[in-house]
């Protein structure tokens, strides 16, 4: 089995927990009525689209899970770029343990190759620009690190994973410290050293560079808006554009300057891929 980890997530635990759902306390009960124990089957998984790949080891790991002897060859990279009809993965083991962990593990990678299939087509949109595609954290609870590997795969670079790693000063935090001066200032005094600060309107800019931020989302703003604030960061910190980019938006967004271009539906609205598993008996 070619070695495979995510940092930070246990995807044993993840796949266990997953099996466990689909098996409740019966088990597979349709193929233990209908396929003899000793059965096996030879299979193939394939995609029905042109897609992004990614999962391809996750799944693996399902079908590992209920035969650890199972013969496995997955055919592509995960980021690779395949046409309709390509075989991604063949199978040979047995045939209860391939139906039992067939839907886990589909359902694992349409969902992350539907995931690096936006964002493939995001970064491809905003190539040549300067600007960098980041993810944000409006993910499924419990999935994140899964899903900010598809936007990995996808050729996007990943924002914060969490709460933890950076401080994100929003409109809700400013409100309650007064201004943002003193909402960057209390973070500066807490020690934190990346302090991403979200602004709306050119003139709060100035006051939250000069307060210590490392980092200047601009949120929701026009095009206008963003090249006089980009003009005025002049290089200092990151500049990153958000709210509300679609397909046919951010190729403009990246154009004026900004560092980054951050977009919520690769992970929030990502359609799944279509990809399918063929069995016959082996």
């Amino acid at each position: 089995m070619a070695q495979f980890s995510l940092p930070d997530f246990d995807l044993d635990a993840f796949v266990r927990a997953t099996l466990a759902e689909d098996l409740g306390v019966g088990g597979d009960i349709t193929s233990m009525a209908t396929i003899p124990a000793e059965a096996r089957f030879g299979g193939v998984m394939d995609s029905r689209d042109a897609i992004t790949v990614a999962g391809l080891p996750i799944a693996e790991r399902f079908f590992r899970a209920l035969e650890p002897g199972m013969e496995i060859e997955i055919l592509v990279e995960e980021g690779a770029q395949v046409a309709s009809g390509s075989d991604l993965m063949r199978l040979s083991g047995n045939a209860r343990a391939m139906l039992t962990a067939e839907r886990s593990a589909l359902n694992t990678v349409q969902h992350l190759s539907g995931i690096a299939t936006m964002t493939r087509q995001y970064v491809d949109a905003l190539a040549g620009t300067g600007a960098t595609l980041l993810d944000t954290r409006k993910t499924i609870p419990g999935l994140r690190v899964l899903e900010k590997y598809a936007t990995r795969m996808g050729g996007a670079t990943n924002h914060r994973m969490g709460l933890w790693d950076a401080a994100m000063i929003k409109d809700n935090h400013v409100a309650v410290a007064g201004s943002v001066e003193e909402a960057v200032r209390r973070a500066v005094a807490a020690g934190i050293e990346s302090i991403i600060v979200e602004v709306d309107r050119v003139a709060q800019v100035e006051p939250a560079l000069s307060a210590g931020a490392t980092h200047l989302l601009l949120d929701n703003m026009g095009l206008d808006e963003l090249r006089e604030c980009v003009s005025l960061v002049g290089g200092k910190v990151p500049t990153e554009a958000s709210g509300g980019v679609r397909l046919d938006t951010i190729r403009d967004i990246g154009a004026t300057g900004v560092t980054y271009v951050s977009v919520g539906r690769l992970t929030q609205s990502a359609p799944a891929a279509d990809i399918g598993l063929d069995f016959a008996l082996a």
